[in-house]
Parts: C-alpha cells; structure tokens; sequence
C-alpha cells in the first residue's frame, strides 16, 4: 500500500503570529503599546532636557562671543547674585500664583453651577462654552486683550462716562489677560471633582443645620481640593513660562521674556534661566501629589 502524502500545515499569516505573541501576554502588551509614547517622551522631551542642563554649563568665549562647551557655574552664579534676575523671578512666581487664586476663586461658582445645579441639557452647553475659547488661536485673544487695554481701547471707553480709566499695560494687564486664558484649565478639573461629589452629602449637611457657607468649608472644598490642586498645576506653569502675553500687553520682563531675550546672544544664560521654572515646578509637583491631585483626578 503506497505511503499517504503528508498534507503541510497552513501557513499563519503574520499578523496572526503576531497576535499569538501578545496573547496571555498582558505585560508585553502594555510595553508595546507604550513602547513609541514613552520612546518620544524619553528622546524628545527628557533628551531635550538633558541637553539644555548641560547647555546651562557652558560659557561665551569672551573675545568671539561664541559658545564655549566647557564646565562652569558662571552662569548660576550670575542668577543667584543678581537682584535683576532674582526681580524677574520673584514677579513671575507672584503672578502665576495670583492667577491661580484668581482662577480657582472664578472657577468654583462656574462648576458648582454646571455640576450641580444645570442640568443635563444645559450642562453640555456649558461645557463647550468653557471649551470654546480655547478653540481660537492664543495669538488672536491676547491680541483682542491688546485692544481693548489700549489708550483707545473697549475697556477705557466703557469706563469713561464713570470718570474711570483701564489698567493699561502693565504688571496687572498680564494678570488679567493671563486668568482669562487659563480659566478653563481650572474650570473643568474643579468640574469634574464636583460631580463626584454625591448629592446626598450636600443634602445631608442641609438637614444636619449647616449654612451654605459652612457647606461649602467643611464638605465641598475638601473633597475637591484635589482637583483644585491639579487644575493649578495648569494654570500655574502655563504662566510660569509664557512670555507672549507679557510681550504684548505688560511693561516689565517675565522669566520667558528673559530666555527668548538671551536665546540667540547668550545661549547658555539663556539655559540656566529656564532651569529656575523647571525647578519651580517640580517643587508645585511635589506639593501637589502630596496632595493626591493625582490620584483623585
């Protein structure tokens, strides 16, 4: 009896060896998924990072002026003993952290209303008119700022039958513009806190006696506070490192004013200073998730 021919397996595509490769695999999984993010995160941002660190340890060559990739704390030793740039510090912090307050005490009317007090319907509309603002260029509504704090502007012209006047530009203008734009970055984290929150609670503390103010100190701000917490992560470096609307509607230098200034004559000052932000922050990132901003939002 002649021998049966042997029938040869089919051929898996790749795609399905593929898939038996991650199958049961979940960790495996993860990493593939994370594998491209986490790559562009590590070699465009922390790489970028790295080497401007390095960049804040060189120097000018004196007599041609260009950059010198020796080792040297010249450059930190210029930022810590001049009152110039520890002026420019020290209003730049000021002022993000009074947008921060100024943002979260606006923001908590607006999100209490659209959580718990709007509804369904209306809470939707209200959530893209938050959202609608930052749909348009960030050039065109700090040009409008621009307008309208102007010697003719909107602002002056509104205030002129009451004998009153505009801020202007200045230190305070910056303030004003800067709330503006990152106000939503507050909203909606506050937002989303508030709607965690259950509606028994505030009824319970209704019934128990408590006035609204009360209310709100004893039960609404501390189970928000972490969301608070991470919407100032937002509104405090966004204008820790904005240097537009300081360009157009205020008078004095901020710390981004000060790097784009310094970028092309003196690059590696220019690298020292924007160390002092990044420091900045991960100390507010520290405080924050001693906080628990992260865990809650």
């Amino acid at each position: 009896m002649a021998a049966e021919a042997t029938v040869p397996a089919p051929r898996r595509s790749a795609g399905k060896r593929l898939a038996d490769l991650f199958q049961g695999r979940p960790r495996l999984t993860v990493a593939a998924l994370l594998a491209a993010p986490l790559g562009w995160l590590v070699i465009g941002y922390l790489g970028s990072l790295g080497v401007m660190l390095v960049a804040s340890f060189w120097h000018l060559n004196e007599l041609s002026g260009e950059v010198q990739q020796g080792f040297t704390f010249d450059n930190y030793t210029q930022l810590f003993t001049g009152d110039v740039y520890r002026t420019i510090a020290l209003r730049t912090v000021g002022i993000a952290a009074a947008v921060t307050v100024t943002d979260a005490i606006l923001a908590f009317p607006i999100a209490f209303f659209m959580a718990k007090v709007a509804k369904p319907s209306m809470r939707s509309l209200l959530v893209v008119a938050v959202l609608l603002p930052l749909w348009s260029s960030y050039l065109v509504k700090v040009g409008a700022w621009r307008l309208m704090l102007s010697q003719d502007g909107a602002i002056n012209w509104a205030l002129e039958p009451f004998g009153l006047h505009g801020p202007g530009f200045g230190t305070t203008a910056v303030w004003l513009v800067m709330a503006y734009i990152w106000l939503p970055y507050m909203i909606i984290p506050i937002y989303a806190g508030m709607e965690r929150i259950p509606d028994s609670v505030l009824n319970a503390s209704e019934d128990l006696g408590a006035k609204p103010l009360r209310t709100f100190r004893k039960v609404i701000l501390p189970l928000t506070f972490p969301a608070v917490v991470a919407g100032s992560i937002f509104t405090f470096s966004l204008t820790l490192g904005d240097y537009i609307t300081p360009a157009n509607v205020g008078t004095k230098q901020f710390i981004g004013n000060l790097v784009y200034s310094n970028f092309v004559s003196n690059l590696p000052l220019a690298a020292a200073i924007t160390t002092t932000p990044i420091a900045v922050m991960v100390i507010y990132l520290l405080v924050a998730r001693r906080f628990g901003a992260f865990e809650h939002v």
